[in-house]
């Protein structure tokens, strides 16, 4: 679902300059175009047009709905859609594309610095890393997250867990907070990430290849891709913009009323037992669960977390957490995982 689906958008590169916090919009408000769709100059199938890749679009939805969840984790083949399922959200669900980390970046970029042509001309004048970007814009994109230096990771994962940003370094000091969404891509035939990495990321999802009837539907959304982009006054367009953003007002909702779900001591118990019975390594497994079902919950307007909404969110937060996962093996969630969930919560 890549070729076809992105015309004219900036490269991840190109992503991190325009966007470096520079007039940032207010999450609220985000800098769409004049129909409501993406900024002039980027052209991105919308996001309600994607096709298939469910798990994905959940995992990022319960992250943006209840961002203490940490940050999505996806994994899967080349070609699977991962980039545009990732940057149709981000221009759904904030009205720009993501600020995108790409393997070769160093923590000078990340954590800010001095510019250097200001420091070839003797002066000084600070230069903002890309958690600070992330920060003004609400979303960063790690593209082949487990091909990047470990270390350059761990700072991310830190900042993004802690909600605090820490320099010492050259002459800097300082220390702000921020809030950003985290989202990592990467293909497991190209290598995984370390356990202690891999955990941190609160939700891991897996990109699915489309069935038949799936692929039949995302051929005909990339013809007609391709056909109506170029003009301005396409009724297909503007009906997929309409439809964005109606599913970003019904997940802003779902954020506004995320802590009037209830959460039952009964599901909070079930959720213990569940995380024991498949030895989930650590804590962090049952506490992003019962985090994401609330989400889930509030997403479908529920009164209270049910085991449904645990059904819906274990996958996602334990896959990556069990022994099999940590030790390097594969974190499918096999029929037969779903059929032991289903007997943990009958």
């Amino acid at each position: 679902m890549t070729a076809g689906t992105e015309r004219g958008e900036a490269e991840p590169g190109d992503a991190e300059q325009s966007d470096a916090g520079q007039g940032a919009p207010e999450q609220g408000d985000p800098g769409r175009g004049g129909d409501g769709g993406p900024p002039r100059g980027i052209a991105i199938l919308p996001y309600s047009y994607v096709v298939g890749q469910d798990e994905l679009k959940l995992a990022l939805e319960l992250n943006f709905i209840a961002d203490a969840i940490g940050g999505v984790l996806i994994s899967g083949q080349p070609g699977t859609a991962k980039s545009t399922v990732v940057r149709a959200f981000a221009l759904m669900a904030r009205g720009r594309l993501p600020v995108t980390l790409t393997i070769d970046a160093t923590d000078d970029r990340v954590l800010g610095g001095w510019e250097l042509n200001a420091l070839l001309r003797g002066e000084t004048r600070e230069q903002p890393g890309l958690l600070e970007a992330a920060h003004a814009d609400g979303l960063l994109y790690i593209d082949e997250v487990n091909l990047l230096n470990d270390h350059v990771v761990n700072i991310i994962l830190d900042v993004s867990s802690t909600g605090v940003l820490s320099v010492q370094r050259e002459g800097i000091d300082k220390v702000m907070s921020v809030n950003f969404g985290l989202v990592g891509t990467m293909n497991p035939e190209e290598g995984g990430l370390r356990p202690q990495l891999l955990d941190r990321f609160g939700l891991m999802a897996t990109a699915q290849p489309l069935d038949a009837d799936q692929r039949h539907a995302m051929l005909r959304a990339v013809l007609r891709f391709d056909e109506e982009s170029g003009d301005p006054g396409s009724a297909w367009l503007a009906e997929g913009h309409r439809l964005d953003r109606e599913r970003r007002e019904r997940l802003l909702a779902a954020r506004a009323r995320l802590f009037d779900v209830e959460v039952p001591d009964a599901v909070v118990r079930r959720c213990a037992d569940i995380a024991a019975a498949l030895q989930v390594v650590g804590h962090r497994g049952e506490v992003v669960m019962l985090q994401a079902a609330r989400a889930h919950a509030a997403a479908e307007g529920a009164p209270a977390v049910t085991a449904a909404d645990l059904r819906a969110t274990a996958p996602l937060a334990l896959r990556h957490r069990r022994p099999e996962s940590t030790h390097g093996g594969s974190a499918d969630w096999t029929p037969d995982d779903l059929a032991r969930l289903d007997d943990l919560l009958a």
